[in-house]
């Protein structure tokens, strides 16, 4: 592995952007489940600015641009992707053959290997003119035509193949499967214990190997004594099971009870992803999942002791991926290019900027984007209103208003998160308390990232306040009262 290659690591950034620093064929395996052309309601998942963005630069122009957009990206990606590799696209029967197309010119039509079908759900009845669409699209392409990764996959016999099993005198169960094979081979066409091959067959074995299986009792035998051309005694023990085809009709969508379920609109179960990590990859080899969103490949990756590398637009995305591998998997990602300055974040768009606080305050949204009436989000433990502004010198008309909602909302803790504040603030955040017993915290940017780079809770109280005008925040909570991924998702969905 490149010294240059980290993995482990979680980059914030559009996909295009990291996968163009990354190194050639650095990679083994690729899973991407971009946005579907399809559908526009799940296209932004947590109401990121920059996911907004996305969204518009994908969109404008219908198929053909979606399809260049994506273009420029899997150009990157069978650049990173050694040479014995494997790419699957996931993706919808709406853009399939456009991207099948796309596919063939980047890797090569010969290096096409298969188009999975997985039954993601049952028939409804809603397209009751139409045929019910049930079915997503996984194309699945290698680098070379030979040489790649695979590792055949089973599962377990359904009961009309174990109806083909019988039990021996020892109670064993075994089926009987062809000695010969259809390839017409002179050299295997022997008369064997009084038993020939047709003209258009060949015996599967050679004359040892049948001898061998014939003495092990493994040679199903006719009244006369003479082998069986279908008396290959096969023992259910000794089999894998079914061999996995291209119609994956046995993995279930994410039901609304299921364990693994975050609440992420797109999200796809483990199942499916640990089939095709284990079958195109080995323990030790790198994943790549460019729109990692909820992080179920990186999750199964690192179950089944893989490497691998994630990527996504969203910094909400990026928190939900952090708790999710550490309450799945206890394990710490590293994250690239979230913002981490005062500068950075004073240049995010408003909800993004908006998102990241709420967040790293452990709160949770407020479920109005826009008319809010003037709460943001809620302290996650006591429904504790936040107001979240992207300005400096906060002032006190700002915090009457504030005020004002937390009447509406009988709250008596607030918190205002603002670059600065002036003094007329601060003396109504004062004159708030005497007179209203209104308790309200004010919170400056550069207060809030020095909360988020101490371990543990970000609530916790972090020291003097280097202005003295700030009151202290809610004492540290333990772990295991902080919000989990599932319920942060929940909350960033009422963003959108």
């Amino acid at each position: 592995m490149p010294v240059e290659t980290e993995t482990g690591v979680l980059y914030c950034n559009d996909n295009l952007e990291r996968l163009a620093v990354l190194p050639d064929e650095c990679v083994d395996l690729i899973y991407l489940d971009p946005p579907f052309f399809s559908n526009r309601v799940y296209e932004v998942i947590w109401g990121d600015e920059a996911e907004v963005r996305s969204f518009e630069d994908r969109w404008e122009g219908g198929i053909q641009h979606y399809v260049g957009w994506m273009r420029d990206r899997v150009a990157e990606m069978y650049r990173v992707l050694k040479s014995a590799g494997s790419l699957y696209l996931h993706c919808d029967p709406h853009a399939s053959h456009y991207l099948k197309v796309m596919l063939d010119q980047i890797f090569g039509m010969s290096n096409f290997q298969d188009e999975i079908v997985w039954e993601r759900t049952n028939a409804h009845n809603m397209r009751s003119k139409v045929w019910p669409r049930v079915n997503d699209v996984i194309l699945f392409y290698t680098k070379t035509r030979n040489g790649f990764t695979f590792n055949p996959q089973y599962t377990a016999y359904g009961p009309e193949q174990l109806g083909r099993f019988k039990k021996d005198r020892e109670g064993r169960l075994y089926k009987a499967e062809n000695l010969t094979f259809s390839t017409p081979n002179a050299t295997r066409q022997f008369e064997w214990r009084g038993t020939k091959p047709p003209p258009n067959r060949s015996w599967g074995f050679s004359l040892e190997q049948l001898e061998e299986m014939y003495a092990e009792g493994r040679i199903l035998l006719k009244r006369d004594g003479s082998p069986r051309m279908d008396g290959w005694k096969i023992y259910l023990e000794e089999t894998k099971g079914k061999l996995v085809g291209t119609n994956w009709t046995d993995i279930e969508r994410i039901s609304n009870t299921a364990a693994e379920r975050l609440g992420y609109p797109t999200q796809k179960p483990e199942a499916l992803l640990e089939r095709i990590i284990r079958a195109s990859s080995n323990q030790g080899d790198i994943i790549l999942d460019p729109f990692c969103g909820c992080g179920t490949t990186v999750s199964v990756a690192h179950a089944l002791k893989r490497q691998w590398i994630g990527i996504d637009i969203s910094p909400t995305a990026m928190e939900i991926m952090r708790r999710r591998l550490w309450n799945q998997r206890r394990f710490t990602p590293v994250i690239v290019d979230v913002p981490e300055t005062e500068d950075e974040l004073r240049y995010l768009k408003p909800f993004e900027f908006q998102n990241y606080v709420i967040n790293a305050l452990n709160g949770t949204h407020s479920p109005k984007k826009t008319g809010d009436m003037g709460v943001d989000g809620y302290w996650f433990f006591t429904r504790d209103p936040i107001q979240v502004k992207q300005q400096e010198h906060v002032g006190r008309p700002i915090l009457d208003e504030f005020e004002t909602a937390m009447h509406r909302e009988k709250a008596t803790v607030g918190y205002v998160v603002a670059f600065s504040f002036t003094r007329g603030a601060v003396e109504e955040v004062a004159r708030a308390q005497a007179e209203n017993g209104l308790n309200v915290r004010l919170i400056r940017v550069k207060e809030l990232l020095m909360m988020t780079r101490r371990p543990g809770n970000p609530l916790e109280k972090f020291g003097p306040q280097p202005e003295g005008d700030v009151i202290p925040l809610p004492p540290q909570r333990k772990p295991s009262e902080l919000p989990t991924a599932e319920e942060l998702v929940a909350s960033d969905r009422s963003v959108g």
